[in-house]
């Protein structure tokens, strides 16, 4: 499998993750990461944030200690704009807004929302109708845990179309429709901004999906609320 490139710069790689992928070996023999590193040949190469394995999209690696020490500490001071798509089936309780509460262990290894406890999670959504119950989800998290934004669409009644861990019903669909879709994130500085739409699945390639995100391609442009930094 030859992994997608978006960027290679002298400070850090920029890949189009393929979902079903795991970023780490997670118990098995060969991860995401040492393909990578076998077909790029890079004596060096560090994740500086993590996808899910059912996640695809933007993955970012650094390629030196120095720029592996500036991307991560961007990441751990919340100065990295993300913005991921997701696809659902099922109405949510809102179109549209802010989702907060804590992530805490569930069983067999899930996540669920709570109203007080740690980590606290902060995640703004907006959200677009495809026609034939479907639905397109902008999803920008202000913090990052762990199925932070699997565990949001369930609590909005809307789990992601393909997670069947976080109660999709369609347990058949070709993929689990999460995607990792804008990054932004400094180099020295200069603001870097990457757009990727998804490879990957039917439905993400459908028309009415597309000519949606035909109109979605600069995702920070939106009416965006603002958000206290202090209150994450």
């Amino acid at each position: 499998m030859k992994i997608i490139i978006v960027s290679d710069t002298a400070d850090y790689l920029l890949v189009d993750k393929p979902a079903g992928f795991s970023v780490h070996r997670d118990q098995q023999l060969v991860s995401l990461l040492d393909l990578l590193r076998q077909q790029t040949g890079y004596p060096y190469l560090a994740p500086v944030h993590r996808l899910d394995q059912a996640t695809s999209g933007l993955w970012l690696l650094a390629k030196t200690p120095a720029s592996a020490a500036a991307l991560s500490a961007q990441f751990e001071q919340r100065q990295v704009e993300k913005y991921y798509l997701a696809l659902s089936d099922k109405k949510p309780s809102k179109k549209q807004g802010k989702v907060e509460g804590a992530l805490v262990k569930a069983r067999a290894g899930s996540y669920r929302l709570a109203r007080s406890g740690e980590p606290w999670s902060v995640t703004q959504f907006f959200s677009y109708g495809l026609g034939d119950g479907c639905r397109l989800f902008l999803l920008k998290p202000l913090t990052g845990r762990t199925h932070q934004l699997r565990v949001v669409m369930r609590s909005l009644g809307a789990p992601i179309l393909g997670d069947t861990r976080y109660g999709s019903s369609q347990s058949q669909a070709d993929r689990c429709y999460l995607h990792a879709y804008s990054l932004a994130f400094s180099v020295g500085s200069e603001l870097i901004r990457y757009t990727l739409p998804p490879a990957q699945g039917t439905a993400f390639l459908a028309e009415p999906c597309q000519q949606r995100l035909a109109e979605l391609s600069a995702p920070w442009q939106l009416s965006w609320p603002q958000i206290e930094k202090g209150k994450l």
